[in-house]
């Protein structure tokens, strides 16, 4: 396992920015410390809660830039759907005051089997024009979306705190 350092004065100039800077900041720091990407030959260096977080970012950038179409045609939606990303979440909500990651749980474990029946379609290659029309052809993740876009601010806010209760799982803090 990797052990992550992160300045004490970093730490707390990111909580001073908010809850999207403090969460950014585990997730860098993470990324960093691995080469700055998660793959299959680092991904064992990182504990369950690091994996979860990483997961969270990927999900949190792919969906709010083009959805979970966008998530499953850039090849992300093995990691989310085929590993137990949704009951980390679950797991996570139970953790004071992160009880609505489990509507995060729902969402991902709901929309398993979409994902399950239609992947391989979706992560074909294809031109910008035909990329474009997934979008219609499997509307169906559309309400998935929007109840992400709904609810992220809040969920982001949770795992804010899910890692402030739990900073020795991610981080090492040095003075």
């Amino acid at each position: 396992m990797i052990t992550v350092h992160v300045k004490d004065s970093d730490l707390r100039k990111a909580a001073g920015e908010g809850m999207d800077a403090f969460v950014q900041l585990f997730i860098d720091s993470i990324l960093q410390n691995i080469g700055g990407e998660l793959n299959a030959d680092n991904i064992a260096e990182l504990n369950a809660d690091q994996i979860t977080l990483l997961a969270w970012d990927i999900l949190h950038r792919e969906v709010m830039d083009g959805g979970f179409i966008q998530l499953i045609y850039n090849g992300y939606g093995g990691f989310i759907w085929m590993n137990p990303t949704d009951k980390a979440f679950r797991n996570w909500s139970l953790c004071e005051g992160c009880a609505e990651l489990r509507e995060l749980y729902r969402l991902i474990n709901k929309s398993h089997v979409l994902y399950c029946k239609n992947h391989e379609e979706i992560e074909k290659d294809c031109s910008d024009d035909e990329f474009m029309a997934l979008f219609e052809r499997f509307s169906f993740f559309d309400d998935f979306d929007d109840e992400f876009v709904d609810k992220e601010e809040l969920w982001t806010e949770e795992i804010a705190r899910y890692i402030d209760n739990h900073i020795e799982n991610f981080i090492v803090i040095d003075k």
